[in-house]
């Protein structure tokens, strides 16, 4: 008798390894009006910049060597486009830019319009077309209620039409409430305006202008209280997002699970650009110190299954990215991805699931929250009941709980420094590690890394390497110069 079906119940994640992403860059024939060329000559003149960096998602690099040569011609400025961004596109490169020392970036496409830190920012969303009267249409047949409040949305790209499309609804209906979106950054918030007084955010319903992206998403969670329809302007096409919110969230709420268990958790930067991402990473070590536990950090540019693969010791990763980049579907992952306010969720006793979300991570910096925060500084005998012994729900294994807390006794201080001390008996095996979740994951692992074997290998000779950066060695340098003579 043979079963039928798959065979394996793991995915080795070679299928994800070695699978091609096609992207397609095509070049446009309208670049004067879809990059708006005018209005970024006169922001460069206005500044008096001397140096821009340009910033081109993958799909519109194509058009990024006639667009830079326009730019040159009409400004006489000196434009640099920058190659593959180390994090999402939507972000702003600017580790990149300040490598060609640039006074002013110019991001074009999509962009999550994250705050930056330390370069001023113009945005390029590039303008896609809508029929404004046929999106009319659509919404009155949505809202027939003209009493209704209704909140104006829009994807980036069509930013430029939603200033009319309000305008023109506000003249029928008694509640549009519009939202602004920036075209420049200088280290300040780009959110839209607030509801009226006698209006709360729940009372309103969501008109989405743009295709399924991460933005929607975004929208989806952090506003999951609210009505949400939404317009494409390219298959013009208006529809009720049924889509299971309620699955998403309970998706997350797993996640939260699993990062309950976990007694070692990465903590992964997935952008340098967006304001206070250092501030926020000491936040999270705090948190999982006060929660017993151990933390690591990683810089690894953009995330994929082969990078996360290389540290099987952690348990569970939290990302510090913008808010579009920071949902990260971690089922081909070989272990969860979570955000930091899911990792708050899991790890803070007082903290419970409500079903509101939170993905801008600076709403959880202590010194602009308004819930009264605290870090976990309590003993182990008031420990909650998730961190007494239990068996996990996920996992089904026996947990002991965490290995020691930042309030803890002083033979707990002691042993949490002697974290990355290991004992050896005679024979200099692993005899025994303190309070190293590493070590330990380290201890029962058949291969352990090379040998050492000190003194029985014949020593090498030391040569000198190579000197200078990537983009031009010193001999290289040396060989130009003498071709040029």
């Amino acid at each position: 008798m043979s079963a039928n079906g798959p065979t394996t119940f793991a995915d080795d994640g070679r299928d994800v390894i070695e699978r091609q992403v096609e992207v397609k860059s095509e070049k446009h024939k309208n670049i004067t009006e879809l990059y708006e060329i005018d209005r970024t000559v006169t922001r460069i003149k206005e500044g008096g910049y001397k140096r821009i960096a340009l910033q081109f998602p993958d799909e519109f690099l194509a058009d990024s060597a006639a667009v830079a040569k326009e730019l040159v011609k009409r400004t006489g400025k000196d434009i640099f486009i920058l190659a593959d961004t180390s994090y999402g596109s939507c972000c702003v490169d600017e580790v990149a830019a300040e490598h060609v020392n640039a006074d002013l970036i110019v991001h074009y496409g999509r962009s999550c319009l994250s705050p930056t830190s330390r370069l001023p920012v113009l945005y390029v969303f590039g303008q896609q077309p809508i029929d404004l009267e046929h999106c009319k249409n659509e919404f009155r047949m949505l809202f027939p209620d003209t009493t209704k409040p209704v909140i104006i949305m829009c994807d980036v790209e069509y930013s430029y039409a939603a200033e009319s499309l309000t305008a023109e609804l506000a003249k029928t209906y008694e509640h549009i409430i519009p939202t602004k979106i920036q075209t420049e950054s200088k280290l300040q918030s780009t959110l839209g305006r607030a509801p009226p007084k006698n209006i709360t955010i729940e009372d309103c319903s969501i008109f989405f202008i743009g295709k399924e992206s991460l933005t929607l998403t975004n929208i989806l969670m952090v506003h999951n209280k609210c009505p949400l329809y939404t317009y494409d302007p390219k298959s013009m096409m208006a529809r009720q997002e049924s889509v299971q919110v309620n699955r998403m969230l309970m998706k997350r709420y797993f996640l939260v699970q699993k990062a309950k268990d976990a007694d070692t958790i990465g903590i992964v930067v997935g952008t340098l650009g967006v304001a206070s991402y250092l501030n926020i990473i000491e936040h999270l070590k705090k948190v999982i110190k006060a929660s017993g536990r151990k933390s690591y950090f990683f810089v690894m540019g953009k995330l994929n299954v082969a990078k996360m693969a290389n540290f099987m010791e952690i348990d569970c990763y939290v990302l510090v990215s913008c808010p579009e980049n920071s949902l990260i579907d971690s089922k081909e992952f070989y272990r969860p991805i979570v955000t930091p306010f899911e990792l708050e969720i899991a790890l803070i006793r007082d903290m419970e699931w409500t079903g509101n979300y939170i993905t801008d991570f600076s709403k959880l910096l202590p010194q602009l929250r308004s819930d009264d925060f605290a870090y976990d500084e309590e003993k182990d005998e008031n420990a909650s009941s998730d961190e007494e012994p239990h068996f996990s729900m996920i996992t089904g294994q026996y947990k002991s709980g965490p290995f020691h807390r930042a309030g803890g006794t002083a033979k707990d201080v002691l042993t949490s420094t002697l974290t990355d001390l290991t004992l050896r008996n005679k024979e200099t095996s692993i005899s025994m590690l303190l309070n190293s979740t590493a070590g330990e994951y380290l201890k029962n692992r058949t291969y352990r890394g090379l040998e050492a074997n000190v003194g029985e290998d014949e020593a090498a000779d030391v040569l000198e390497g190579l000197s200078g950066i990537a983009r031009g060695y010193v001999y290289e340098k040396d060989e130009e110069d003498k071709d040029d003579k």
